[in-house]
């Protein structure tokens, strides 16, 4: 047992930018780079594993033969139930909406899409939307779409580097031109475009939306405040740490490492960990360091016992 660096996916949607490439070391030859789907075992981008002795294997070739690695609360499956990725928007994204379990399951073979997203960093005008500012309808929105009003209908918010949301099933939404988000999500690539702007692709084609579902699924109140309420930080010798995140899918904790921290890995779940800034290593009892940098992420098999990490960086820890 051992900890894995994972070789991401990536995709090339047409709203993506360069800085995935550039600022965070993907040697991905796409252009845009929009997407690098970091930890996935989802069919559609998998992750390989570059180091030790899993080396060249994707990461669900691995958890199939090794189902004890994901822990005891998912380990009947055989499969990773999240998926953790970077997105880069040089562009908006369309206004899109996920199902959840049920209704994915049984139209799209697939899980819902239940997700949170960290922005890691926002140009000084970045927005996203979230949600409707008033109660719709099917019809109401039909027309909007039609008639090109669909912004006069929803929730916009400014967005700041450091800023948190949660997007469960059901919630419209679109991430905004200029922001660079970690994703965390269940694993399922299952999105339903509402408006995209009347965008064509690389062949001249409009993308396809996907109205009719979208309406069966999406939650048509309106939207909940999401405003930044203050974050309970804790503060210990070498690191600061603080709970973004916690649903009946995943916990995200984001931890400022200026020294190191020691965390266990118990037999319940895996951990993931992101790098967002910085680099160090993670020390498992007897064993070298797994090194990591800006961008690299670590998968660590549930049961390994106690971690110590070294280094000055920015990090996401995901467990279950």
């Amino acid at each position: 047992m051992e900890i894995m660096k994972l070789l991401p996916t990536g995709k090339d949607y047409l709203w993506g930018g360069t800085r995935l490439r550039e600022e965070y070391g993907k040697k991905i030859n796409l252009d845009p780079l929009a997407e690098t789907w970091e930890c996935s075992v989802h069919p559609e981008g998998l992750s390989v594993v570059a180091n030790g002795r899993y080396v060249g294997k994707t990461l669900a070739e691995v958890l199939h033969k090794h189902p004890e690695f994901l822990g005891s609360k998912v380990d009947n499956s055989k499969k990773l139930p999240i998926l953790v990725k970077f997105i880069d928007a040089k562009k908006d994204l369309s206004v899109q909406v996920h199902p959840d379990d049920e209704y994915a399951r049984e139209h799209e073979y697939q899980n819902g899409k239940t997700e949170m997203w960290y922005v890691v960093d926002a140009d000084d005008d970045a927005s996203l939307i979230y949600g409707f500012a008033h109660t719709v309808t099917a019809e109401l929105l039909r027309d909007a779409v039609a008639e090109g009003t669909l912004d006069k209908r929803l929730q916009k918010i400014k967005v700041h580097k450091g800023d948190l949301y949660y997007v469960p099933a059901g919630t419209v939404h679109g991430i905004g031109a200029g922001t660079l988000v970690a994703e965390i999500q269940e694993s399922s690539n299952v999105t339903y475009r509402v408006y995209d702007y009347g965008r064509v692709d690389k062949n001249g084609n409009k993308r396809e939306l996907h109205f009719d579902k979208a309406v069966e699924v999406m939650n048509m109140g309106v939207a909940p405040d999401v405003g930044q309420k203050p974050k309970l930080v804790h503060y210990y010798p070498g690191c600061s740490r603080e709970i973004l995140c916690r649903c009946k899918y995943f916990e995200t904790e984001r931890i400022q490492v200026k020294q190191g921290f020691s965390f266990s890995v118990m037999e319940t779940s895996f951990q993931v960990l992101l790098c967002l800034s910085g680099d160090g290593g993670v020390e498992v009892e007897h064993r070298r360091p797994t090194r990591f940098s800006k961008g690299d992420c670590l998968f660590i098999p549930a049961g390994i016992g106690r971690c110590h990490v070294i280094g000055e960086a920015e990090l996401l820890k995901i467990r279950c």
